[in-house]
This record gives structure tokens, sequence and C-alpha cells, in this order.
């Protein structure tokens, strides 16, 4: 595995992409801090980094838009040298029953989660070196199937679907293709619009009682795109402690 490896992190200003920014900073790579709107939580992510004595770097950049995503990587390339992991950690909820879907609002968490997921997807599929890791992000609500989670579940489904694809895709370039998908995690998307009870109620689901964190999802994000997750490919993995 090359040494200086270099991280694209999109969805990194905040929550679970946040984490594993610095999660794969603290492992010694550079990491590319993609953004979409909050450019100075990204730039906090960026100072922390550096001021760890690491390398890192803001890019703004809609995923669901293709040369948006492509100036991310050319960044990438050009302040580090290539990339090796990317993990695609941008996201949109929007919750709804399907007899209220609001269909625009349905449009725009399509664009990002599934168009946005393919967008990355396709740019780390050419530009990753041999060695690599790709990682999408799911969600264990796709097996666990609340109500009201039509829209974002079937948008999360589309990324379990096409990783295996993009893993045998992948043959002989020596590249992973995995993606993770947590369980309650308490993220400032998770806990929006939410009250108390609802919260107590999803922590006490799983058998270890109690929410994830972002640094749960992170630490199994950087064993994935780590020397250690090497044979792991091809798999989606719920990290939401036992909730069934």
């Amino acid at each position: 595995m090359a040494e200086n490896r270099v991280a694209v992190v999109t969805g990194a200003s905040r929550g679970i992409g946040r984490a594993v920014a610095l999660a794969l900073a603290g492992a010694g790579q550079a990491v590319v801090v993609g953004y979409a709107g909050s450019k100075d939580a990204a730039g906090e992510v960026v100072d922390s980094i550096v001021a760890g004595g690491g390398r890192a770097l803001a890019v703004r950049a809609d995923v669901a838009d293709e040369g948006a995503v492509g100036a991310m990587f050319d960044a990438a390339t050009e302040a580090f040298g290539g990339v090796d992991v990317v993990v695609n950690a941008a996201g949109r909820l929007y919750l709804s029953p399907i007899a209220d879907l609001d269909l625009e609002a349905l449009d725009q968490l399509h664009r990002t989660n599934i168009r946005g997921s393919f967008v990355v997807a396709r740019e780390a599929a050419r530009r990753v070196r041999e060695g690599g890791a790709v990682l999408m992000f799911s969600t264990s609500v796709v097996g666990l199937q609340f109500p009201a989670y039509g829209p974002y579940t079937a948008s999360k489904g589309a990324i379990e679907a096409m990783t295996l694809i993009l893993a045998r895709e992948l043959r002989g370039r020596d590249v992973t293709v995995n993606s993770i998908a947590p369980g309650p995690t308490a993220t400032d998307l998770f806990l929006e619009g939410k009250d108390q009870a609802t919260i107590d109620h999803l922590a006490q689901q799983p058998p270890l009682e109690r929410l994830g964190t972002p640094e749960d999802i992170a630490a199994v994000a950087g064993f994935l795109a780590g020397p250690d997750g090497r044979w792991v490919n091809g798999q989606v993995l719920r990290a939401n402690g036992g909730i069934i």
C-alpha cells in the first residue's frame, strides 16, 4: 500500500463526514475536505487537521455536479499528488409518508443521494490509485424499514445496489469498494426534527442501548480505508450497534 495516501471526503464539514476526515488525517492521510455550503465549518476541520500536524485542503463541490467533483479531484492531485481513498459522506435526508410525498423534495433528495453518489463513484473509479479504497454511505433503515423513511431508504438502496457491482468493475485494480450503513447516529442530520422521546426510543433499540456517534462510524471507515480492511470488498457493513 502506497505511503503518503490521499483521501477525498465529501460532506466533511460536519457530522459523520467530519469525523471520517479527522480519523483519516489522524492515520496520516492528507485529506481534501469536501463541502457544499458550510465554508467556515470546513475551514475549522482543515485547521484542526493542520494543527495536529496533518495536511488538508477544503474544496467546495456539489456532489451532483460532475464538473465540481472533477475539480475537487483535480485539487487533490495538484495539492497532494493523487487520490487513494474516496469517502462519499455527503447526503440529504427527507422524511415523508409516501401518500404525502413532495415530488420536488424527492427529486432534490435523489439528486444528492443517488446522482451525487454515482458522480463521486464514477470519478473515483477513474482516478483512485492502485491499493486504494472507495467508501459510500447507505443507512441501516434499508433493513429496518421505518415508516416515513421511504424516500430516503429508496435513495440509499441505490447505493447498496451499486457497491458490489463497482467492486467487480474494478477487478484488477486492487481497489476495494464498500458501503457503510449506519444506524441511528447522533448527528445534526439525524437529530433535526425529532423530539426527545423519539430520540430516547431509538437509543434503546440497539443492545448497546445508545445512539451511535460520528466517531463510531469513522472508526469503521478508517478500518475499511486502511491496510487491515483490504480483504473486505463489495460489502455493505451495517454499523448500528446491533439494532434489528
